[in-house]
């Protein structure tokens, strides 16, 4: 694993997606430590070319994070209950993110395991809620850099072998078939149960 520089992070959601398979995010709470292998993504672009995306119709109080820097965290409740997250991705103004949909947990498993004490080791982080469950990471966070205290983020030093297939929830014209943008590392117990029209990559 290594660090990487902001500019890393400064490129298409599409293209950084695969990319950070395999990275490793931790954060630091009072509790201690949760650090995870991201194991499943999703790729959203932004104003008036991606339908599934929050920045479709433009910039709002919500979604300015997806508006600024890469690398920052973007947070948002989904069923007015469940915090996912994003890594911002692009240069300011392009209005894109990777949601982090999938992982496995590396660091921290007692911690992980009574933020979610119903769940199995594999399903501590296998899905965009329970994966920000599992760091501890609350709505308050969006806009986070997690390239600082109290989070961290570490890329593998070479793109890992991954597979990809349609959104999952995504409508508009062609519906998730038309925005392959779903990647996730084939054999990881972190990836999500949907995997239909997949192809391989290396």
């Amino acid at each position: 694993m290594v660090a990487v520089a902001r500019e890393w992070f400064a490129r298409d959601s599409v293209e950084l997606a695969p990319l950070l398979l395999g990275a490793v995010l931790a954060h630091d709470t009072e509790q201690g430590r949760v650090a995870l292998r991201i194991s499943e993504v999703e790729a959203y672009r932004g104003v008036g070319e991606d339908p599934g995306s929050h920045a479709f119709r433009g910039m709002t109080k919500r979604n300015a994070v997806m508006f600024g820097e890469a690398a920052h965290l973007y947070a948002y409740f989904t069923y007015g209950m469940h915090v996912c997250i994003n890594v911002v991705a692009g240069v300011p103004g392009m209005s894109s993110a990777v949601l982090l949909r999938g992982g496995t947990i590396v660091e921290g498993l007692e911690l992980a395991r009574a933020r979610r004490p119903a769940a199995s080791d594999r399903d501590l982080a296998r899905g965009p809620a329970r994966l920000s469950l599992a760091l501890g990471v609350p709505l308050a966070a969006s806009g986070a850099d997690l390239l600082a205290a109290p989070f961290s983020l570490h890329v593998p030093a070479s793109p890992v072998e991954f597979a990809a297939g349609p959104r999952t929830g995504v409508s508009g014209a062609g519906g998730g078939a038309a925005f392959p943008w779903r990647f996730w590392i084939p054999g990881d117990p972190g990836v999500s149960v949907y995997r239909r029209h997949a192809r391989s990559h290396d």
